[in-house]
């Protein structure tokens, strides 16, 4: 079953310095059938004003992907560390009970656009504080985040698979889910995504719930970059 979630219906935020998208209940944004997928708990696209910062703030219990779009940002804990993410790359919190973090845009004339996602983290498990990867322009599929960092991915501390896809137009990429439920979201470009005989169509910016598909055939009407969140429980 495909169920699609239009980017108009999403969450918004307009507070000059940030402009923002949640797909799922977020900060001012609540609605208590939209709490997240599974681990799934956030998925928000953001564009910090240049210069703008999110102040320090401690997380619950999760792992926060962030996949930088355009621009340059600084990751900070109070512990002293610090990070850069830069446009074309992907970078792993693995954020830590009583720790606060911030985030901040480097530049003072470029907006820094990114993807930010939280996925819930097994208590059992410990990662890296900080993981980054290059994401393949290139690459029709790239594995961004696994469990085990299959495929030189980042490595989840979760039962959860993150794919992008890179399509041109008319272009076509079949994918096997895993499990019973998965997650798919237009970065931008229109999608037709067909499973067990039905096909939907995805605008830039929507997203779709997808459960009990196990195979799907993803065509890019436009040029598209898409993630594909594999969640198998």
């Amino acid at each position: 079953m495909i169920t699609t979630r239009s980017a108009s219906a999403c969450g918004q935020a307009d507070f000059g310095w940030l402009q923002a998208r949640y797909s799922f209940s977020f900060g001012h944004y609540f609605d208590p059938k939209l709490m997240g997928y599974a681990s799934l708990r956030v998925l928000n696209q953001e564009v910090l004003a240049p210069g703008a910062a999110f102040q320090p703030r401690t997380y619950p219990n999760v792992d926060v992907l962030n996949l930088v779009l355009q621009g340059e940002a600084e990751y900070r804990d109070s512990e002293g560390n610090h990070w850069v993410a830069r446009a074309g790359e992907a970078l792993l919190l693995a954020t830590q009970p009583g720790v606060s973090y911030s985030e901040h845009n480097l530049s003072k004339d470029v907006p820094l656009t990114r993807m930010q996602l939280w996925l819930t983290a097994c208590p059992e498990r410990e990662n890296p504080l900080q993981q980054k990867i290059a994401i393949a322009p290139q690459a029709v599929t790239q594995l961004l985040a696994s469990p085990d960092g299959d495929q030189q991915s980042l490595q989840l501390r979760q039962q959860v698979w993150i794919h992008q896809l890179h399509l041109a137009a008319g272009e076509s990429q079949q994918i096997t889910i895993r499990g019973a439920r998965a997650y798919l979201q237009s970065i931008h470009g229109q999608i037709e995504v067909t499973a067990s005989g039905a096909a939907e169509q995805l605008q830039c910016g929507d997203g779709a719930f997808l459960q009990d598909e196990h195979q799907l055939r993803i065509t890019a009407k436009t040029p598209l970059r898409a993630l594909v969140i594999d969640i198998p429980v």
